[in-house]
Order: C-alpha cells, then structure tokens, then sequence
C-alpha cells in the first residue's frame, strides 16, 4: 500500500500527477490540513509537499503528530519555520539547482526586455502610431549590451547561470555574495558597492531574514538614473514601496520582476508603469524544470520512506 503523503500548498494537479503514480496524496488544497481532515487522519502523516514561499508555521506541524518530513516543490524553503522543524524532529527538504537554467532564462528576458523597452516597442506597433509616424519618447536610442555593467546580487546556481548568460551579451559582470567564489567574475565588497558599480542589478538571492528589504531606496539611488533592477528570487528582497518611489522620481530607469511582496499581484501603482516588466512567477515554469522538481520530490520522499536520510536536505534544518 502506499506511503501516505500529505499536499500542504495549492497545485495544480498536473504537478503532482508523477508524484501521486508513487504515494498516497492528501490535498489539502492550500486549506490548514485541520480544515479538510479530521484530527485522525492527520495522526499518521508522516511527510508533506509544500511550495517553499508558503508559510508554514509551528502551529501548523502541531496538528501533525508524525509528521517527520517537509519536502518543499521547487528550490525555495523560505515559508518552512526551520528551527520548529529541527525541535520537533522534522527533516526539511527542496529541490536545489532544479530550475536555475529557467529561472536565469527568465532573468535575462526580463533585463532585455526592461533596457530596450520591448512593451513600449510592441503598443507602438499594435497602437498604430508607428504607421502614423507618431513620436514616441519612449523609443528613444537606448544604451546596447556590449560594456553594459550588469552586477549580480548572490552567486548561487541561479546566479552562476545569470552571470553566464549576460557575459555573453559582451557586458562586463560584477557580484556581490556572502562569500567569494571561484568564477571569473568581479567581485564587490558588498551590495551598496554593487549598485554603485552597475546598471542593471540582477537580484538572486534566498529569501531570509539577512535578505529582506535588502535591495531598499538606499541602493536604489546607488543605482543611479539609468539603472535597471531585476528581481527573479523573492518579492521580500525588494523594498516594493521604495521601489515604487524611485519609478515615480526616475530615481531609476525601470525594473524587470517574476516576485512581488504580496502573490499574485494585482494592478496598482506598480503595474502602471509602461518602465517595468512584470511576470507572474514563473522562471522556474517550463516543462523540464518541473520534471527535474518532481524528482527530486520524489527522491526525498522515497528516501524518507525507506529509512534513509532526505538526498536533497536543506541544511540547518
């Protein structure tokens, strides 16, 4: 029979189709499991899936006696409360580096699109004022690729991959990360530095505590005029109201983002802007990204089941 599985988070069914071929799901359907399934069928769950931006608090995993994995879909564990976890004994697992070829796809886009104006570009055409010969300020000669400083805040996989990507649009690429690596990247002594330094800041950095609002109107000024943001790891990075500040006062040119504070976002102040590109979330949203999640779920509750510790750990919890 089975090993029963509970589904914390709301997906759609189509994700968790593979996983349900191996396991028993629960699906809570992004409802408290306590509102879905009585306090007896909670009793013997003894792993979860969740999405890693869901919170996740102890309060929750008290209704979950034998609750001894949390296997997050996707490589994010930011809405997990990892020190509830460790005190109850429950081992913490995600999927690292299984979207980071997408999500820095993503990133790319997003920074091509926002410096050569592409949304302006594609209403000119459809709006017909192209035809009509209209004037239109926002398709002014922009500056290219080649010499462009494009500075990457965290050195991760996803990173790694961004910086790779740029390098080979001719810019010149710094980072700024809690620790040095061995790439052949220019290394900023901290994330002010950064700013300072390029025109357009990639952020891809975890969401935590260290992180939050890490990217506020300080840097943003540091950024200068004609500089880009891009956003494709969390909303919380960004302080979203200093963001929205410096796009009223062109403290800033524009802005490229995949995450938002609050998901899904709806139209505001931000989305107004015709300087900013906005996605809904999905860099790590392609077919072999999710297969690769999948996988990794899949390895973690197996391993889990079978007595052995989680492949795909998260360390510290």
């Amino acid at each position: 029979m089975p090993f029963e599985v509970l589904i914390y988070s709301r997906f759609p069914k189509a994700m968790m189709a593979r996983i349900g071929q191996r396991f028993d799901l629960m699906d809570a359907a992004g409802k408290p499991p306590a509102e879905v399934f009585t306090a007896e069928q909670l009793s013997g769950v003894r792993a979860m899936i969740t999405a890693g931006g869901t919170p996740l608090r102890a309060e929750v995993m008290d209704t979950l006696p034998a609750l001894r994995a949390i296997v997050c879909y996707g490589t994010g564990y930011d809405g997990v409360d990892l020190d509830a976890a460790a005190k109850r004994g429950i081992a913490v697992g995600h999927s690292p580096a299984a979207n980071a070829a997408a999500v820095a796809d993503l990133a790319v886009t997003l920074m091509l699109a926002a410096t050569r104006h592409l949304l302006p570009a594609d209403e000119y055409v459809r709006s017909g004022n192209w035809a009509a010969a209209k004037p239109s300020p926002l398709l002014r000669p922009q500056p290219g690729n080649p010499g462009r400083r494009v500075g990457v805040y965290g050195m991760g996989e996803i990173g790694r991959k961004i910086a790779s990507r740029v390098a080979a649009f001719e810019t010149e690429v710094g980072y700024f990360s809690r620790s040095r690596h061995d790439v052949p990247y220019q290394y900023l002594p901290s994330l002010e530095a950064l700013a300072e330094w390029c025109s357009v800041l990639m952020i891809a950095v975890r969401a935590g505590a260290d992180t939050h609002h890490a990217v506020n109107a300080g840097i943003l000024r540091k950024l200068g005029k004609d500089g880009y943001v891009v956003n494709i790891s969390r909303g919380s990075v960004i302080d979203q109201a200093a963001l929205v500040t410096a796009l009223t006062e062109s403290t800033i040119a524009g802005a490229g983002l995949d995450v938002f504070e609050n998901e899904p976002h709806a139209p505001d102040t931000l989305t107004a802007f015709p300087n900013v590109v906005l996605t809904p979330h999905i860099g790590g949203h392609t077919t072999e990204s999710h297969t690769a999640m999948q996988d990794c779920v899949i390895a973690n509750l197996e391993a889990f089941f079978a007595g052995k510790p989680l492949p795909y750990e998260v360390r510290g919890a």
